[in-house]
């Protein structure tokens, strides 16, 4: 039970971090469908940075840089989302399409280059290894506390604070809901909405680090991140676009993806006889039903997908 409570905690937090990236860019008024894209980006910048330092690095600077690392490159891949739907108004599914596509593919043959470069008579490693993972992680008992967990919390108090309470949060959803008269009254539409799309960025950065750290000591970047981005828009919408709501279907979200991981360990479970493939699939198949179940009465912001005109009235 209590290493289900770990993994529920652990997925949840990776959901939590790129589902409010999501918000953040839809109250903006852009659809971000490109957050697997963004996600494998930012884990890449982090897995490098944890390369790159150093023997005997502190656990403080590790976790401090690792995370930088992540976001910045997060918000340079997310940019490329901005530039093509805001800025030249292309279809925003399209280019998330795009950036999916992309992410996966330019992160493995980078690795694959860097792999390569190091040990030449290595033409097919896409393996890249993350054993500073373990400054991330802190035992208690027979707990492992990671301290995305604590980030998740502060990012989701941030988040409620910064669209409710905030001038900006207040520009930013205005933008989402009717860009021309959030215009009339003197907001610029097109930095919000630049503004909205780089934060999506930088937490799905976070996010991505944050899942290929959950619980293993190297990763396979061709691999992608399974998924979790498209869960992340489902928690996004499941949430109704709100902060709070956010949280609890991530937990919702979380449980069922870590039933996949330590299903084995419940006696009951393990007497149905139910392939494990299943459990791999239950979150996805829950998502399918929750979204099918709910999608009806789903409220998105007014304007989100529409390329914002001045023209327009």
């Amino acid at each position: 039970m209590l290493l289900l409570i770990q993994y529920t905690l652990i997925f949840s937090s990776v959901l939590l971090l790129v589902a409010l990236g999501g918000c953040f860019s839809e109250h903006s008024g852009v659809i971000n469908l490109g957050l697997e894209g963004i996600m494998v980006i930012g884990a890449l910048g982090g897995a490098l940075m944890m390369r790159a330092m150093p023997a005997g690095t502190s656990a403080l600077v590790i976790v401090l840089l690792t995370l930088l690392a992540a976001i910045v490159f997060g918000v340079v891949y997310s940019a490329l989302l901005a530039v093509a739907s805001i800025n030249f108004k292309a279809d925003q599914t399209i280019v998330g399409t795009a950036l999916n596509m992309l992410g996966t593919a330019a992160a493995t043959v980078f690795v694959k280059a860097i792999n390569t470069a190091a040990n030449p008579n290595d033409h097919s490693a896409t393996i890249i290894y993350v054993e500073p993972k373990k400054a991330f992680v802190k035992t208690i008992g027979s707990f492992e506390f990671n301290w995305f967990m604590v980030v998740a919390v502060i990012v989701l108090i941030l988040a409620y604070v910064i669209l409710y309470k905030t001038r900006f949060g207040l520009r930013l959803m205005a933008c989402g809901e009717h860009p021309q008269a959030a215009a009339s009254v003197g907001i610029n539409v097109f930095k919000m909405r630049w503004a909205g799309v780089l934060i999506s960025g930088a937490l799905g950065g976070l996010g991505g680090i944050c899942y290929i750290l959950a619980g293993v000591s190297q990763w396979q970047f061709e691999y992608g991140v399974a998924g979790f981005g498209f869960l992340a828009l489902a928690v996004m919408i499941f949430g109704q676009w709100k902060p709070l709501r956010i949280a609890l279907a991530a937990l919702l979200f979380g449980l069922f993806r870590a039933l996949s991981n330590v299903y084995a360990g419940f006696d009951f479970l393990a007497a149905l006889n139910i392939p494990g493939t299943v459990y791999n699939m239950m979150p996805y198949i829950v998502s399918l039903i929750v979204l099918a179940l709910t999608s009806g009465k789903s409220r998105a912001p007014k304007a989100e997908g529409i390329p914002y005109d001045k023209g327009m009235r």
